[in-house]
């Protein structure tokens, strides 16, 4: 299995999905806890959702495997995304519910983990920079938009509901603080969606190692509630009738990066 999927535009905007693989070696997945065979802490359907990029002319990158094989939205020492915060691992050991990953005692040794490093987290990060390289080469600059989902209550990482919609820029160093306020007037235009802009998620590892905005590469993450486009139970349906709703809000979104970028929308 390869480790990612690509697909090449003809635009400055590369979107990353990190997230949405439900790939797991047979190896590994022998060893998975009951609790995590359902893969629950999947970006499901992300992919789906995000149907129009190919009208948009952006570039896409897509994870085959599974985040419990290893979480490409992690540095690769496993430093905490989060100091302070609970938080998930490179090759994490527990679910977001904070049930066991593995079966007691077959956990991923250090020497496991870095085989999965080189195999598929390598891989994935090598394509996505040199895709960087090259649309910032084309067009002179780039925009990386890292397109992610999550239950929209997980008491492990934030109390209550999480907003619908929230924008990444690691506190303001991963892009231009012009695109975040385009981003937040353009959701404004949907009140029936509520979002923030560097709140609980404030942009993992992709997003925070590739943004440079003085360099003209610039780097938002959206973490987005399921609840918005699907049911949030297993067996994690995709729902259309929510997804009619909150996909042109997410056109509307790329598009207007897109214009201020200086690619076509």
């Amino acid at each position: 299995m390869d480790p990612f999927r690509f697909h090449a535009g003809d635009t400055p905007l590369l979107v990353s999905m990190p997230h949405v693989g439900t790939y797991v070696p047979p190896d590994v997945a022998a060893r998975l806890s009951p609790a995590a065979q359902a893969l629950p802490d999947t970006d499901w359907h992300v992919d789906r959702l995000y149907d129009f990029l190919g009208e948009l002319g952006a570039s896409t990158i897509a994870a085959t495997h599974s985040r419990y094989v290893i979480d490409l939205n992690r540095p690769p020492d496993g430093a905490s995304l989060y100091p302070g915060a609970n938080n998930t691992g490179l090759c994490p050991a527990t679910t977001f519910d904070e049930a066991s990953i593995y079966l007691d005692g077959t956990e991923p040794d250090h020497a496991e983990i870095a085989t999965r490093r080189e195999a598929i987290w390598q891989p994935y990060h090598e394509r996505l920079r040199a895709e960087l390289a090259a649309l910032k080469s084309q067009h002179g600059r780039a925009l990386l938009w890292d397109a992610h989902s999550i239950r929209s209550r997980v008491p492990r990482f934030f109390e209550g509901r999480l907003p619908d919609l929230n924008f990444g820029s690691g506190g303001g160093t991963s892009t231009d603080p012009e695109l975040l306020s385009r981003l937040s007037a353009v959701a404004a235009e949907s009140p029936e969606y509520t979002h923030v802009v560097d709140g609980r998620f404030k942009g993992g590892y992709i997003t925070r190692a590739n943004g440079d905005p003085a360099a003209g590469v610039h780097a938002v993450q959206l973490e987005l509630s399921q609840i918005t486009y699907m049911d949030e139970g297993a067996p994690y349906g995709f729902r259309e009738d929510l997804a009619d709703g909150i996909r042109p809000l997410l056109r509307d979104l790329l598009a207007a990066s897109l214009e201020w970028i200086g690619g076509r929308s």
